[in-house]
């Protein structure tokens, strides 16, 4: 096969994903920014984590709303659990790497908060014990998933939102993740500023 085509093929399964995606993944969207506005709404925020380019995704999504995603407005409070080093390396090398979230968690969380937990597999250990921690707080968790939904859909309370990807390619589910983030922002964007 050629790189060309190579190339063609990316583009053509990830639009197939993205269009599968499209018709199952509105409502769980459309009930997650529900629930973050609400909690914005409230005074609260919005923590986030995830590993590797779910980590990146975290980041994304806190960045589009502390700072704005496509409209000028007010910053919200939003933060990313993956981005302090000195934290990270600190809880992985005294306790365990499966406790780098959830003991930020455990600090920052508070009941009323949201957890946007992301793992493309649903195994991530870290981010599962992230979620306990937070139903430990009284938070509510909108989690990022694909594949079979994994542990992480098992560990789900009836009022958490799990947006799963229907796919088993890394990659796909990542692209699709994206999508959904930039959903949610311009969800919260809309329905508090207003705007088209």
């Amino acid at each position: 096969m050629s790189s060309r085509v190579r190339i063609t093929g990316h583009f053509a399964d990830s639009i197939s994903v993205k269009e599968a995606s499209a018709e199952v993944l509105i409502e769980p969207i459309h009930t997650a920014g529900e629930k973050m506005v609400a909690c914005l709404l409230s005074e609260g925020k919005i923590l986030s984590c995830g590993n590797g380019g779910s980590a990146g995704d975290a980041q994304h999504f806190s960045a589009e709303l502390l700072n704005r995603f496509e409209q000028e407005r007010p910053g919200l409070p939003a933060m990313a659990l993956t981005t302090d080093s000195s934290t990270l390396t600190a809880i992985a090398n005294d306790y365990s790497y499966a406790e780098i979230f959830s003991k930020q968690v455990s600090a920052l969380g508070q009941m009323g908060d949201i957890l946007l937990a992301i793992s493309t597999s649903g195994n991530s250990t870290n981010v599962y014990e992230a979620i306990k921690a937070a139903h430990e707080r009284e938070m509510l968790v909108v989690a990022l998933t694909g594949k079979s939904g994994g542990r992480i859909a098992e560990l789900l309370d009836d009022d958490d939102v799990e947006i799963r990807v229907p796919s088993d390619r890394t990659a796909r589910i990542q692209e699709v993740h994206l999508v959904v983030i930039h959903c949610l922002c311009d969800f919260i964007d809309t329905r508090i500023f207003g705007g088209d």
